[in-house]
């Protein structure tokens, strides 16, 4: 009677082993199966944001750079009104106004005053951001300020004598 039961029993878990290897075998082929998708995401995903660094350093280089003049700036016309009435438009103030075309802010005032005239090269750089609006200036400006922090040297310290 002993080996029935001990045969009985072996036959059962044999039998129940089966039926669990069975249910648990799908499960482990969709496992796998979204295994390889999550892969499959993460390489999309690391392949995106590499274009998206790439577009976003070609944009802040774009927007660094003046626009190109199609016109020879001796077709264009200075006026001191014109060089006010665009600081104004777009919201900034002589300094900064200044950084952007290149100049100092006294040379924006005495521009806007009509005590002096740009250079060819300062007049080709008006022309330029003459177009912008409000966000692109402002864009233009942060960009600016950041490239001038990273290539600003370092204060050197100087010792004081006891």
């Amino acid at each position: 009677m002993t080996n029935l039961a001990a045969a009985l029993k072996d036959e059962i878990r044999r039998l129940a082993r089966k039926e669990v290897k069975a249910q648990t075998e799908s499960t482990a082929q969709a496992v796998a199966r979204y295994r390889s998708e999550i892969a499959k995401l993460k390489r999309q995903v690391r392949d995106q944001e590499k274009k998206i660094a790439f577009l976003s350093a070609q944009e802040s280089k774009r927007i660094a750079q003046p626009d190109p003049i199609d016109e020879g700036t001796d077709s264009v016309r200075f006026s001191a009104r014109s060089v006010k009435a665009q600081r104004r438009r777009t919201g900034l103030s002589a300094a900064d106004y200044a950084k952007l075309v290149g100049v100092s802010p006294l040379t924006i005032y005495n521009w806007e005053l009509g005590k002096s005239r740009p250079r060819k090269e300062q007049l080709a750089a008006l022309v330029a951001i003459r177009g912008i609006g409000k966000r692109e200036a402002l864009a233009k400006l942060e960009l600016l300020e950041a490239n001038a922090s990273r290539t600003a040297p370092a204060p050197q310290r100087t010792r004081r004598k006891k």
